[in-house]
């Protein structure tokens, strides 16, 4: 039932209201990469409230901070280390996630739900109780100071992954998938043909929250990598705050160049995202 356009408009007014103290951090620090360092500190004491106003607007602008900030730090090299771990994540997270999912959605074996129920458990072991076990594994493995403490791990599922591919790949109908066989597909055919075609909007969504991940991953580097030239963004930031700290535009400038593509890769992708996460679930 479609509502009258003043609730529709009173409901539109609420969702903003409440949207807006938390796009306050986003837009001081965007506001903050155009000013100059004068205007980030005043001297004088704000007394009103337009005078308070006014300080969130730089004047005047300074983009000037951008290109400084971005050399400061070898920006280039950071971004290409980031979007190669991301590729890489993200492609073996998701197909390794599709292939468990299928294999607890689709196929009928001993254990299959006891397995499942251990798979979920693990999401709620710290990351923290894990972090010294595997530093020493990876370690002993002589991989300390490579990509593949950051790489490997994607390669073997990731439970929440399996659980929202699971049940998405349990409402497509069983039908589908029999009558593949009687024609004489494979299981792998199967899956490829039949299955993740039609899941389309759950692999999307996986996709999204590992590039997340990934891209905003920071204690992974900072345990594995000694190597400035491997650094990523997450990682670079970093550096950049305890080399330059003091220069608040050019380090906000930094960080809006970290943040602003995430976001408009969400926009972007909002629709699919919110179509996998709402179709997921449906059948338990």
């Amino acid at each position: 039932m479609k509502h009258p356009w003043y609730i529709r408009l009173a409901i539109h007014a609420a969702l903003v209201a409440l949207a807006l103290p938390f796009c306050m951090p986003l837009v001081w620090m965007v506001g903050t990469s155009l000013k100059e360092d004068a205007q980030i500190f005043p001297k004088e004491v704000v007394t009103t409230v337009p005078e308070f106003l006014s300080q969130w607007w730089p004047n005047p602008f300074r983009w000037a901070n951008y290109p400084e900030a971005l050399r400061y730090v070898p920006f280039p090299i950071y971004l290409r280390n980031t979007l190669m771990l991301c590729a890489v994540n993200v492609a073996a997270a998701v197909a390794s996630s599709a292939l468990a999912a299928y294999a607890f959605a689709k196929l009928e074996w001993r254990g299959r739900s006891i397995l499942f129920a251990v798979v979920i458990a693990t999401i709620i072991l710290p990351g923290e109780v894990r972090m010294i076990p595997t530093f020493a594994l990876y370690r002993w493995l002589g991989w300390y100071g490579t990509y593949l403490p950051l790489i490997v791990p994607a390669f073997f599922g990731n439970a929440f992954f399996i659980f929202l591919l699971r049940q998405f790949f349990r409402t497509i109908p069983d039908d589908l998938c029999d009558a593949a066989r009687i024609d004489g597909c494979s299981e792998w055919g199967i899956l490829w043909r039949v299955v993740l075609p039609l899941s389309k909007p759950a692999l999307a969504t996986c996709g999204l929250f590992q590039l997340l991940g990934t891209w905003n991953d920071f204690n992974g580097p900072l345990l594995y990598l000694n190597d400035q030239t491997k650094y990523t963004l997450a990682y670079g930031l970093q550096q950049f705050l305890g080399a330059y700290g003091g220069e608040w535009s050019k380090l906000m400038a930094a960080a809006t160049v970290f943040t602003v593509p995430i976001i408009v890769l969400f926009f972007l992708a909002q629709k699919t995202f919110i179509q996998g996460i709402s179709t997921t679930g449906m059948k338990g």
